[in-house]
């Protein structure tokens, strides 16, 4: 068993700032758990735009405080993201987070995350694993 404590994960190496300066993750369950998701507490600025494109993972998100607009790309369609609201990105969608207020969720990934994930010009996270750390 794993209990894990926002709090425990400040200013560690689970304590994710995007190099774009638009959101901070906390990775509270990652790939090394080996349980084949990953879990993360994040938060998006408010003021902020963040486009996002996860080529490579299945992304669900669940609102926990704040308020975003949330564009399809691929589509256009707009989106009114509030406490209570989850949207479930399972076709590797192309999207846009516009965050009115600091947009705080909660996500899940599949194939989890190794947290050294960073979005890339495109907006998408490479396909790490933790045979990779090795590399590191």
């Amino acid at each position: 068993m794993i209990v894990r404590s926002l709090s425990d994960l400040d200013d560690t190496d689970r304590d994710i700032r995007s190099k774009s300066g638009t959101w901070r993750s906390r990775r509270l369950v990652l790939a090394q758990e080996r349980v084949g998701f990953s879990l993360h507490e994040t938060v998006l600025y408010a003021g902020t735009t963040t486009a996002m494109w996860y080529a490579n993972h299945v992304e669900a998100v669940l609102c926990v405080e704040g308020e975003a607009e949330l564009t399809n790309e691929e589509t256009g369609e707009k989106h009114w993201i509030s406490p209570g609201t989850m949207y479930l990105l399972d076709g590797h969608e192309r999207h846009t987070l516009r965050p009115r207020t600091d947009f705080r969720c909660v996500c899940v990934f599949n194939p989890p995350l190794t947290g050294r994930e960073d979005h890339d010009e495109r907006g998408v996270y490479p396909l790490l694993t933790e045979s990779d750390r090795a590399a590191d």
